[in-house]
């Protein structure tokens, strides 16, 4: 795992160097070696690691697509894609920044608004905060 974690840290120090493809491609090569190098019975296992590595050179160089040979290209495609669908899928979550409004309290605003038909949010509002509860206006008018 250090070694690969060194290898990994070699090939970003090189982007900044030039001759960046071709280091790709030799960080792509070895990497296929190590997973090669795994005894195996039946078939070449990849861990989560591994794939994330080939996406990774994949994402940074996409002339390496070229030189892999323990999978196919297509394949690498198909987790760049479910990675990075993954990604937004992560981003556009819902935020809960906005606290959720108890029922209680949503039934006793409704009850002021119908009770006091001339009452509207601002003055719903303040009778809220003197009673002690912390709504915004904006909740409160909707």
């Amino acid at each position: 795992m250090l070694g690969l974690v060194t290898r990994v840290l070699l090939a970003l120090r090189s982007v900044f160097k030039g001759g960046t493809a071709r280091e790709a491609e030799i960080l792509l090569l070895r990497q296929q070696l190590l997973v090669l190098s795994r005894k195996s019975r039946k078939r070449v296992r990849l861990r989560n690691i591994d794939r994330l590595i080939l996406v990774c050179l994949y994402h940074l160089f996409p002339s390496v697509l070229d030189a892999i040979v323990v999978v196919k290209p297509e394949t690498v495609l198909c987790w760049h894609r479910r990675g990075f669908r993954a990604y937004w899928r992560w981003k556009s979550l819902r935020c809960s920044c906005r606290p959720t409004i108890e029922s209680d309290l949503r039934a006793l605003i409704r009850r002021m608004s119908r009770e006091n038909l001339l009452w509207e949010a601002p003055r719903i509002h303040g009778e809220l905060m003197m009673l002690g509860f912390e709504v915004s206006g904006s909740t409160v008018g909707r």
